[in-house]
């Protein structure tokens, strides 16, 4: 028996072979009346698209690349299981490399990767590139670009508001009746415009507050992991006028902020308020559990893969966009008490 074809299907869908085609390929709108329809069809006769011979026919190799900085880090573990499974169901496979931050690395793969790698596009969260940087690329790869880098128009960016986030997270601090709120994690160099950004929403928030800021209390750290949290929570602490709050720019900063905090005899939230970034799942299980700025990692993840889809089926190259993505103040316990949910 031979196997179904997108003939057998429309046929049995009612609609025309272009209308299957336009469904499993997921490049063009349909009606969702339509849609379940074709679906029901492409069920009910096991159809299996054969995607290698799909992809040779449009010379393309049916794979995409993600790139990051670090895959120990949990945010973009998290965010990788928002991609793969978006990408599987668009009939690609997904590459994933990491850069450690290497700009050398990182600018080999923006200028030759169409051409000297097997795949079709690509994710990028760059760190060690700057803004400047990422115009020396390619022009024939389409890429979308996630964390802090604006789009230059020549490829698409997907991110939250930092500045609005960072200042939500502040205030939170601040309506609490903290005064001496510490910033952990600022790096006032080219690459690093995901933390100025946070500390221009830490700025913001207490010229709202009609509070002066002390510049003091602004800690520099070279990442954003436990080990630095710790560490400048250990240096703050040393102070003769040590913080009542800390917003740090990452849930692993703050989780080494509380367990500096915590060894150095202080309780959590009572002596000193802690609210962190990301909305990592290990925050969720932390004693106490880290207040956090969750941004809305599905909606990321899926709205990379559909541009980066879309780019990679446009016959001529798409002008790129800003596709803002959202965020929410997560309360727990380590702003609110341990009689806070969450």
């Amino acid at each position: 028996m031979r196997d179904p074809t997108l003939r057998d299907v429309a046929q049995l869908a009612g609609v025309s072979p272009r209308t299957v085609s336009n469904v499993v390929n997921g490049y063009a709108p349909v009606t969702e009346r339509t849609r379940r329809k074709v679906e029901q069809a492409l069920a009910q006769l096991d159809y299996r698209p054969n995607l290698l011979a799909r992809n040779l026919a449009r010379g393309r190799s049916g794979q995409i690349a993600v790139v990051v900085p670090y895959l120990d880090t949990p945010y973009f573990s998290e965010l990788l299981q928002g991609i793969i499974p978006r990408a599987r169901e668009r009939g690609y496979n997904v590459l994933i490399d990491q850069t450690d931050g290497d700009a050398a690395h990182e600018r080999e793969l923006i200028r030759r990767a169409a051409r000297a790698f097997p795949f079709d596009g690509m994710i990028l969260s760059p760190l060690g590139l700057d803004q400047a940087a990422l115009s020396d690329r390619d022009p024939d790869l389409p890429l979308v670009i996630l964390g802090e880098r604006s789009s230059d128009g020549t490829f698409d960016h997907v991110g939250i508001d930092d500045v609005s986030a960072s200042r939500d997270a502040t205030a939170h601090l601040i309506g609490l009746g903290r005064r001496r709120i510490a910033a952990i994690g600022d790096q006032p160099y080219a690459t690093g415009e995901a933390a100025q950004l946070r500390t221009r929403g830490y700025r913001i928030a207490h010229a709202d507050a009609g509070l002066d800021v002390d510049e003091s209390l602004i800690v520099r750290r070279p990442r954003f992991n436990r080990i630095d949290g710790a560490d400048a929570m250990r240096q703050l602490l040393a102070r003769p006028d040590p913080p009542d709050a800390a917003f740090c720019y990452s849930d692993l900063v703050a989780l080494g902020a509380l367990r500096a905090a915590l060894q150095a005899g202080l309780r959590v939230p009572e002596d000193i308020a802690l609210i962190g970034y990301d909305d990592i799942e290990e925050g969720r299980y932390s004693n106490p559990t880290i207040s956090t700025i969750s941004p809305d990692k599905a909606t990321i993840a899926a709205t990379a893969v559909d541009r980066l889809l879309q780019r990679i089926a446009a016959p001529t190259p798409l002008p790129g966009i800003e596709v803002p993505a959202g965020h929410r103040l997560i309360a727990r316990e380590s702003t609110l008490g341990r009689t806070s949910g969450g």
